[in-house]
């Protein structure tokens, strides 16, 4: 349970400031600008990767709780690095999809993460 507590927190953490970041400076419209450059989404690719990848080795839980959400978020990270490296041409197709609706996604980030962050306790 403890691996659970800190990635909750960690994960937590990280999507309340890109929540905030979203809705306060339209950082989500900044990150959907930067798909349009194929070395940066490759680049942030392996870094996405390796946090999907830390979180799938140490919590690969598939409980019937809250929990599973960690696994779940760490098998999507994971995919979405794979997705970031090798094809960063559709990640910038999906990544325009998001753009008209910045400051929902930035709210529901934030949600996510509070809600994650919550759990934690």
């Amino acid at each position: 349970m403890e691996i659970t507590i800190f990635f909750a927190k960690f994960w937590g953490i990280l999507f309340i400031l890109l929540g905030l970041q979203s809705l306060g400076t339209k950082f989500l419209g900044k990150v959907i600008k930067m798909t349009e450059e194929k070395a940066i989404t490759v680049s942030t690719g392996y870094i996405t990767f390796l946090l999907g990848l830390v979180t799938v080795i140490l919590h690969n839980l598939w409980a019937s709780d809250w929990r599973v959400v960690i696994t779940v978020l760490g098998w999507v990270t994971l995919l979405k690095g794979i997705m970031k490296m090798g094809f960063p041409e559709h990640v910038h197709k999906r990544a325009q999809l998001f753009k008209n609706q910045q400051t929902l996604w930035g709210f529901i980030i934030f949600l996510f993460g509070a809600w994650l962050f919550w759990m934690s306790f």
